[in-house]
């Protein structure tokens, strides 16, 4: 792709912009837009370029599954060695289906179920990370009904602010994230005790899109000196999980080199004898997918042009909740001479925050052109709905020179099949409903007479 951001796997060949040895336009005529398409040669290089820099360290990293839950993504990590970063019940069912082990998951979130834990218990997995108290005696009182007991971390806050958007930065104080770092000492202590837990270690995650170093200095100092005061207070810390966050390029940004990251885990935790987890997600996925989709009109705007994709909102919802940059790019190279002007690239969604982007330049397009929307492996298709009962874009991934489709665009049978209208709604269930409730009002008024 002609853009800013380093998308490998993606570049014009002849003009035509291909996923590795396939032209996009190929994939579309088969599969049809919109559809989410990943680069299996992009996830292993990004895997790849975390696992060396990280591989003088005691290191297990474990893949956000929250970035991106396709199996086919999921998988291709696990056979790299990855484990999963896993925050529900049905991203834990994804990750063993996906052949991840079961000790190399570790299931994150502050609003864990009992059936979750419950569930988490039984397949054990490799560590839960505990983020209140409430979940400490919860997780205890389930595993030692069940007789067996869960190997935990707790989740520490900071209070580091990551300085990243509001809405996914996670350790400053009142964020709902982990537990207060003072706290931790008498928790651990508590946890210590108890017959269904056994703690091994603490965990800390500060957001996501992270640009900068400084923030995880921070907190890593900090969580540091927390490990030596809970080894001076008697307590085993085997593990250390630093959790993920690291930033992409949408745009023009200066995203962390992988290198720099790990030499600053470890010039800080080298001499303290942990474990260290990591749980990339956006880093690993971000750039290895993108989002195709086809014009549907050109219309004259009174200020400039609003190109219609058939995209929107539901499919790709980051520029809509977010604000988010990703860029646009044509399938079919543009003309070197062919002049560049401003437009509004929106989706067909009834609600104007279906907008992709306001004032882009780019080449001119007519209905029916492809277009590609950069950077959206991380936080696409997972976070997609079929509001407008849209169907879901399907999602594809390329290896070579050949293609699978490893989520499959829902047919609308599918999509209704999913509900049902009562039988009081139906107009026969209604007549029926009505007889029975006369009935028994009947009935009901005789036995008050007698």
């Amino acid at each position: 792709m002609p853009v800013s951001t380093p998308h490998i796997g993606f570049a014009y060949v002849d003009g035509d912009l291909r996923a590795e040895g396939l032209a996009l336009s190929r994939i579309a005529a088969t599969v049809g837009t919109p559809f989410y398409c990943y680069s299996r040669q992009a996830l292993t290089s990004g895997y790849a370029g975390l696992a060396t820099a990280l591989s003088h360290l005691p290191a297990m990293i474990c893949f956000a599954v929250k970035a991106n839950s396709n199996l086919a993504v999921i998988s291709t990590f696990a056979q790299l060695g990855a484990g999963a970063d896993v925050v529900s019940e049905g991203e834990l069912r994804r990750a063993l289906a996906a052949g991840v082990p079961p000790e190399r998951i570790v299931f994150s979130g502050v609003g864990k179920t009992r059936d979750e834990l419950r569930f988490a218990i039984e397949a054990d997995v490799g560590q839960i990370n505990v983020e209140s108290e409430p979940e400490l005696d919860a997780l205890n009182e389930i595993a030692s009904a069940m007789g067996r007991t869960a190997r935990i971390s707790f989740r520490v806050n900071p209070d580091v602010d990551a300085h990243t958007h509001d809405k996914i930065s996670t350790g400053r104080r009142q964020d709902k994230f982990g537990i207060a770092l003072a706290k931790i000492p008498d928790i651990y202590a508590r946890a210590a005790a108890m017959p269904g837990v056994t703690p091994a270690g603490v965990a800390v995650h500060i957001g996501s899109q992270l640009l900068d170093l400084t923030p995880y200095r921070a907190a890593f100092e900090r969580v540091a000196t927390l490990v030596t005061a809970l080894r001076a207070a008697g307590h085993t810390v085997e593990r250390v999980d630093l959790g993920g966050g690291i930033g992409i390029r949408y745009r023009d940004e200066d995203a962390i080199d992988f290198q720099d990251y790990a030499d600053l885990v470890t010039e800080i935790f080298n001499d303290l004898d942990c474990q260290l987890i990591f749980e990339p997600g956006r880093s690993l996925v971000g750039n290895a997918g993108i989002l195709v989709s086809t014009v549907l009109y050109v219309k004259e705007g009174e200020d400039r042009p609003i190109v219609v994709v058939d995209a929107a909102m539901n499919d790709l919802k980051r520029p809509a909740m977010y604000g988010a940059y990703h860029e646009i790019a044509p399938a079919r190279q543009a003309p070197a001479e062919a002049a560049e002007r401003a437009v509004d690239v929106v989706g067909p969604i009834c609600e104007t925050g279906d907008t992709f982007a306001i004032r882009r330049k780019m080449p001119p397009v007519t209905a029916g052109d492809l277009l590609v929307f950069g950077s959206a492996g991380a936080y696409g298709a997972v976070m997609a709905s079929q509001y407008n009962s849209r169907l879901l874009a399907p999602e594809v991934m390329v290896d070579g020179d050949k293609y699978a489709v490893v989520r499959a665009r829902p047919s609308y049978d599918d999509m209704l099949a999913m509900e049902h209208v009562p039988a009081w709604l139906t107009r026969g269930g209604a007549e029926d409903s009505a007889t029975e409730e006369a009935a028994k009002g009947a009935e009901t008024a005789t036995r008050g007479v007698a």
